[in-house]
């Protein structure tokens, strides 16, 4: 009888079997299809939802220590070149397999309530499983060549999902810059994984972390080309999973609908580059210097994340920049040598960040029904306020999310966020202090988001502040943007129940990773959780942790003050007397104008000036050519004149002329 694991290849399957069934008849009956809605949808969450059981099953045996199960084929051959693909099941796969297909079950389920009323629907499902399908692939490959197929699948499913409302200009741009950012760090992918197959002739990730080893020993390769040929591959990751400088894509990809952003930012896209780099670990452990390298990015993106999102109004783009610090964090563990906690963090971050995007779009499908559904007005939270009332279960749902993303124990982020900042202290104990403040900022600007959405008075209905809105953003007079008058209302079940869902593992999930029985560090690396038991000290661990949750509680207790009991006020405080930083801040550090100004600006005026050289060098080499050939031709006209004697003469002239030419040539110089 056949195992869970063997039947693995099948858990990419069912879901592209389900979009390639429907994207068919989308492009064959798409009227007809478009009607089926609900048989649509059937459809998919049955062929995800049976990727999703036969993925539990997977991990059931290697919670039970199954052996790893790797089956391979020769794809291609030549000579003594050979090219197996086929799939790998280990524990971290088994767990990625898992969360991803939770995940996008419960997405897509949101899916139903949040784009019921969108023309798009149907396509939006088969966009969907799609996604699922190409990251279920990517987990499961064996080796770098086809972990980088599915990676481009990955980042066109992301191009198409983020640009899904192409009649935006906000869609069509982000998708855009999400295409070209990342082009720019899957080319150094792509060099990389060249590089390291020309010095080990391996794509298997072993396979290339011995034979780069054993290549450096015997001098074939020197030591940094191994290095700069890392850098390279790490290039793919810092742009899949948004690090500094090529996070820039990840916020704007906040124009997609809201239930692909959760996707996005939980399970999928920014998942490949962290999961990549756990998978390379054995390759990257050989070279210290990497590991600062990704441990420094990490812990600027970490940074940089946080700061950002202390000014966002834009409720979706403050959690996208609270993404982008969170996956600093993971960075940072990798950099560290510790690919078990950067893991255990994208576990736990992937259930409470899923909630509270799938939290914003129910409050943003709310909000629709009262201002319009201009994404300035839906989005911003300064018309937003008083929602718990009306949103009871998105409010409660919310509030969990914020407080598992502070590190407040026994929640989910308290255990994975302090087993990262504690392998930093160790490590690198100046990027643990920068790790340490950033808990701070972010327990601030989450519950800043918390008590700007949901309590206070609600402000939507404000008219003047809803044209001031519009006039600041440059979208034209309130008249075009007519206020909807609607009554606030709880999201339909097809959108509270996967918030219910999530919101266990956010609160529990956190326990399977206690640092004196770490028992997800024991199904990923049993020799590593029995040396974390081993040493484990309470006296080291207390003053770490509570250091971490008194700063948690600080930043917590800051917003309660500023935003929820208006006893502080933070513009006078901080915004007026550092106009500098808070413009800094609010401008999102100036590098999305500096990448508009020197890449944009700077590959329009390269493009002009090499138009000008076609039109004025290659056009007129080409076109003189013609002028030539047809002035030669209009004069060689007037010779064909049918007379043989006329022919004659001409060939007699040329004879002559001939003789004349050989005769000064062989004449000796006097």
């Amino acid at each position: 009888m056949n195992s869970a694991a063997d039947l693995a290849w099948l858990i990419p399957v069912f879901p592209l079997l389900g979009a390639i069934a429907t994207g068919l008849g989308l492009i064959s009956f798409n009227r007809t299809i478009n009607r089926l809605r609900k048989p649509v949808a059937v459809l998919l969450l049955t062929s995800l939802g049976a990727a999703a059981v036969l993925s539990y099953a997977v991990l059931a045996e290697q919670l039970t220590g199954a052996a790893p199960v790797e089956h391979l084929f020769i794809w291609a051959s030549a000579g003594s070149f050979s090219l197996p693909m086929g799939y790998v099941i280990d524990p971290l796969g088994a767990v990625m397999l898992a969360l991803v297909t939770t995940i996008a079950l419960l997405v897509m389920i949101y899916s139903h309530g949040y784009m019921a009323h969108d023309k798009g629907y149907v396509r939006f499902f088969t966009y969907l499983a799609l996604f699922s399908s190409s990251m279920l692939g990517l987990i499961i490959s064996p080796n770098l060549l086809e972990i980088y197929v599915f990676w481009e699948l990955v980042g066109m499913c992301s191009y198409l999902l983020v640009g899904f409302w192409y009649d935006r200009d906000g869609a069509a741009h982000a998708a855009q810059k999400a295409f070209v950012v990342n082009r720019v760090g899957d080319f150094g992918l792509l060099l990389g994984i060249l590089g390291v197959f020309w010095a080990t002739g391996s794509f298997d990730f072993h396979g290339i972390a011995n034979g780069l080893s054993d290549a450096i020993a015997n001098g074939t390769v020197p030591g940094w080309a191994a290095l700069t040929l890392c850098l390279l591959i790490f290039m793919g990751p810092m742009a899949k999973s948004a690090q500094f400088p090529l996070h820039v894509w990840l916020p704007d990809a906040m124009e997609g609908p809201t239930p692909i952003s959760a996707l996005i930012h939980a399970a999928t896209m920014v998942a490949a580059g962290v999961f990549l780099v756990a998978r390379l670990e054995p390759l990257y452990s050989q070279f210290p210097m990497v590991g600062l390298v990704i441990a420094v990015i990490g812990t600027i993106t970490c940074f940089l994340g946080a700061s950002i999102a202390l000014t966002q109004m834009d409720l979706k783009k403050g959690l996208a920049y609270s993404t982008v610090s969170q996956l600093g964090y993971m960075m940072l563990a990798m950099g560290c040598g510790a690919p078990v906690a950067g893991m255990f963090h994208l576990v736990t971050h992937a259930f409470f960040k899923a909630m509270l995007f799938l939290g914003s779009g129910s409050v943003i499908h709310a909000m629709e029904d009262v201002v319009g559904h201009e994404p300035i007005l839906a989005q911003d939270m300064r018309l937003m306020g008083g929602l718990r009332q009306k949103m009871p279960i998105t409010a409660i749902t919310f509030l969990i999310g914020c407080i598992a993303i502070s590190g407040i124990p026994p929640l989910a982020g308290f255990w994975s966020k302090d087993e990262i900042l504690g392998q930093a202290f160790t490590t690198f104990p100046l990027l643990w202090v920068v790790g340490f403040l950033t808990a701070g900022m972010t327990a601030f600007y989450m519950f800043r988001l918390y008590f700007l959405t949901f309590e206070g008075p609600f402000r939507g209905d404000d008219k003047t502040l809803q044209a001031n809105l519009i006039a600041a953003a440059g979208k034209g007079s309130e008249d075009e943007h007519p206020h909807q008058g609607g009554v606030l209302h709880e999201s339909p079940w097809s959108m509270t129940l996967p918030l219910a869902v999530l919101a266990v593992p956010s609160m529990l999930i956190g326990l399977l990773g206690t640092p004196w029985n770490s028992r997800f560090a024991g199904l990923l690396n049993p020799e590593e959780a029995l040396e974390m038991a081993a040493t484990f000290n309470w006296s080291e661990f207390l003053p770490l942790a509570g250091a971490s949750v008194a700063i948690s509680t600080a930043g917590i207790s800051l917003a309660v003050l500023a935003y929820a009991l208006h006893r502080l006020d933070l513009e006078e405080l901080f915004a007026n007397r550092f106009p500098v930083i808070n413009t800094f801040l609010a401008n999102k550090w100036y590098l999305d104008d500096i990448n508009e100004k020197i890449f944009v600006r700077g590959s329009r005026k390269l493009a002009r000036e090499v138009l000008e050289v076609d039109a004025k060098v290659v056009d007129g080499v080409v076109n003189l050519t013609g002028l030539l050939t047809l002035g030669s031709g209009e004069g060689l006209k007037y010779f064909e004149t049918g007379r043989a004697q006329f022919y004659a003469l001409i060939v007699f002239g040329g004879v002559i002329a001939l003789v004349v030419l050989f005769g000064v040539l062989g004449s000796p110089v006097s």
